[in-house]
């Protein structure tokens, strides 16, 4: 407002002027504010865009999560007898809570069932031959590509937060000055600092 009133009333525009707000240094102003509100823009664009891949992502996992611990009790039962299912496929132990730590054992889980022909022929007697191991690993690992498109729409909203803000500021420092300089260009016509807001 204090701009546009600024660039347009020609009286308010004459006193600017005398202190080196002239129809140029007003337009850089106005320039300033429009890349700032385009900036802004773009920030809530990158921010819902983060929003949308964290949703898919938190519902994927937990969609995910609840058919691989179905999968490892039945594995639990099934390979309890084998050593070496144990360790390959970390049968045993806390579940992760952390995504890093849950992908570790998610991921080493399916891989080494599959594998190995021994165990995936063990779990196939068990309802869970191996196209159907292969379809849940390849639902982890979509799992996986959604955590990593997520953290890209992060770090995309963070940076156009962080471009935005800085635009925000140099807005703020041009309109604080134009605001002093008003106070004291248009001192003696009160309604003229009105029309600026």
């Amino acid at each position: 407002t204090m701009i546009e009133n600024a660039r347009s009333d020609n009286d308010v525009k004459t006193a600017l002027a005398k202190y080196g707000y002239d129809e140029a240094r007003l337009q850089a102003g106005k320039a300033l504010y429009d890349e700032a509100l385009e900036l802004n823009l773009a920030q809530k664009r990158e921010t819902g865009e983060k929003e949308a891949a964290t949703a898919e992502f938190n519902n994927l996992w937990a969609e995910v999560d609840q058919q691989y611990m179905k999968t490892l009790k039945v594995a639990r039962i099934v390979l309890k007898n084998l050593y070496k299912a144990d360790q390959a496929a970390m049968l045993y132990g806390v579940r992760k809570q952390s995504f890093n730590g849950w992908q570790e054992q998610a991921v080493s889980f399916y891989a080494n069932i599959l594998n190995d022909p021994e165990l995936s022929a063990a779990m196939a007697g068990f309802g869970y031959p191996e196209d159907k191991l292969k379809a849940e690993f390849e639902m982890v690992q979509e799992v996986i590509a959604k955590n990593l498109r997520q953290k890209k729409e992060k770090g995309e909203s963070e940076q156009a937060t962080r471009v935005r803000d800085q635009k925000l500021d140099e807005l703020a420092d041009f309109v604080s000055d134009l605001r002093g300089i008003a106070k004291v260009a248009l001192a003696d016509t009160p309604d003229y600092l009105e029309k600026l807001g």
